[in-house]
């Protein structure tokens, strides 16, 4: 297991120094490659961060920023993570990205694999930042405990770069990126807030089955250090 680990009293501190990485890494990529890509999750904790960083100043025209999961619903709908970039970060500075929707026309994620590893081919080799959420569940990305697809999204082994996801508890079918196109990740950040999470972090860092409590595919096996930022405050 190889982790960093930041923790933080309040998420406004923790939002303001993980802002200043990630622009920091996409800072780097742009001069050392020419441009930057970069995977965000969803959900209600990256609200604040997507805030941030849409202020910070960088050459976001060089910078290409996709899901690492999405529920399969229209871009319109209030859950839609591509909704949630688009009005949280994809604004101010950050209004000059360029953003790659893992969502395509088709009705079913299942039926759409194929088509959307071809939009992703931008994140086909090592993504230069990921920022990975976790649930209370111990999932990450779209990884939910005992699904069917569970198998499939972590084969280390696998060349897909992304899976699609249907979890019974989850009110919405998904597409994921996969484990290994996250672990190939330049600079790889879990952004976590509240006790309750760090509970689960701490149960996830003890041995136990990775169908159980995901997020312990990423902590076993992630080469490039996880960068752990915990704040105690939601």
């Amino acid at each position: 297991m190889s982790t960093d680990f930041h923790q933080f009293e309040t998420n406004e501190e923790l939002v303001h120094q993980l802002a200043n990485s990630i622009t920091g890494d996409l800072g780097d990529a742009i001069s050392k490659r020419g441009l930057a890509t970069m995977a965000v999750s969803g959900g209600f904790t990256p609200r604040p961060l997507f805030e941030q960083l849409s202020q910070c100043p960088l050459d976001w025209s060089q910078v290409t920023v996709t899901q690492v999961d999405e529920r399969w619903i229209a871009e319109q709908h209030a859950d839609s993570n591509a909704r949630l970039i688009r009005e949280h970060m994809l604004q101010n500075h950050a209004a000059a990205a360029k953003f790659v929707s893992i969502k395509t026309q088709h009705s079913s994620p299942f039926d759409a694999e194929k088509e959307a590893a071809k939009k992703l081919s931008a994140f086909a080799g090592p993504i230069d930042v990921v920022v990975l959420g976790m649930g209370e569940d111990g999932h990450t990305a779209s990884f939910f405990p005992h699904v069917p697809s569970l198998i499939r999204a972590l084969n280390c082994s696998g060349k897909e770069l992304c899976v699609a996801v249907s979890a019974p508890h989850a009110r919405h079918r998904r597409m994921t990126l996969t484990l290994p196109t996250l672990l190939r990740a330049r600079n790889l950040y879990l952004h976590i807030t509240g006790e309750a999470k760090w509970e689960v972090l701490q149960r996830a860092i003890a041995q136990g089955p990775v169908e159980d409590l995901p997020i312990r595919s990423v902590l076993t096996l992630a080469k490039t250090p996880l960068q752990i930022y915990y704040a105690s405050e939601s």
